[in-house]
This record gives structure tokens, C-alpha cells and sequence, in this order.
């Protein structure tokens, strides 16, 4: 499998963001004229032409890098694009790696050492009681009953 990003992923995500931040200033830049141009009136209807246009240019600027950005970064499989379970699991391959990078570091930073815990077998078994009153299950030395307090 693929460890790596391949340059084309790569450059559809930076356009997508590229994008994606010209999107948000064309659209933004919608109120900010509003703001600056509040009150007048003259030529309205240039205006507000205007305005709705960068306004909708900018909302399909925002969903074009989105989509750009999505597919980028999860290849065409891994994004939903095209249907092909073999090819989605090598497209988000360095996502399942960092994944478990990531718990890896956890791990280490826990103090906990590879292979111990419960499922490798080296967990002690453990003799509980259960309470003839209440049917708590409580230790093994345990005289009283952790639930009901009655004697063992």
C-alpha cells in the first residue's frame, strides 16, 4: 500500500483552499460594501447586482474548494466519488497510518508498554462474590456486602 500523498492529491487540496479562502472574501466583501455604502441609494440597482453576483460567486467558490479540498485529501475512492472499496482503503491508507501513529504516541506518553493489558493474557483472574441478598458481585476477601451490608 501507499505510504505517501501522491503530488496531484496534494495540489487539488491546496487549490481547494485556495479556493475556498477566495470564496470567503468574495463573499464577505458583499457586506463589507453594504456597510460602506450604507444609506445611499443612488445607482441602487447596479449595486445590488453587483452585490448578489459576488455573493453567489463566493458561495460557489466556498463549495468548489470544498468539494476540491475533500477529494484532495481523501483521493476520489476515499472521498465517496468513485465506489471502489480496494481503492478507498489504499486512498485513505496515510489517514489509518497517522491513526495509529497516533494512538501509538498516547500510549507512550501513558506509560503503557506494547503487548500488556488484558489481551495478551496477562491479565490475573479475578474471584468475586455475589450476595446472596442483594446479588452484588463483590472481591473474594470482602466479609460484608459492598451493596446491602450483609455478611458474605
Amino acid at each position: 500500500m501507499r505510504q505517501q500523498i501522491s503530488e496531484g492529491r496534494k495540489f487539488a487540496y491546496y487549490l481547494g483552499m485556495v479556493l475556498i479562502v477566495l470564496g470567503f472574501l468574495l463573499f464577505g466583501s458583499t457586506f463589507v460594501t453594504a456597510a460602506l455604502h450604507f444609506g445611499d441609494f443612488s445607482n441602487f440597482t447596479a449595486q445590488m447586482q453587483s452585490s448578489a453576483v459576488r455573493a453567489i460567486s463566493g458561495m460557489a467558490l466556498l463549495i468548489a474548494g470544498s468539494v476540491l479540498r475533500a477529494v484532495g485529501a481523501r483521493g476520489l475512492a476515499g472521498s465517496g466519488v468513485v465506489l471502489d472499496t480496494r481503492r478507498a482503503r489504499q486512498d485513505l491508507e496515510p489517514y489509518s497510518r497517522m491513526a495509529g501513529g497516533m494512538v501509538k504516541d498516547a500510549l507512550d506518553e501513558a506509560g503503557v508498554q506494547p503487548g500488556a493489558g488484558s489481551q495478551t493474557g496477562s491479565a490475573q483472574k479475578v474471584v468475586m462474590l455475589k450476595c446472596r441478598t442483594c446479588g452484588k458481585l463483590n472481591e473474594e476477601d470482602s466479609k460484608f456486602c459492598q451493596e446491602c451490608g450483609q455478611t458474605m
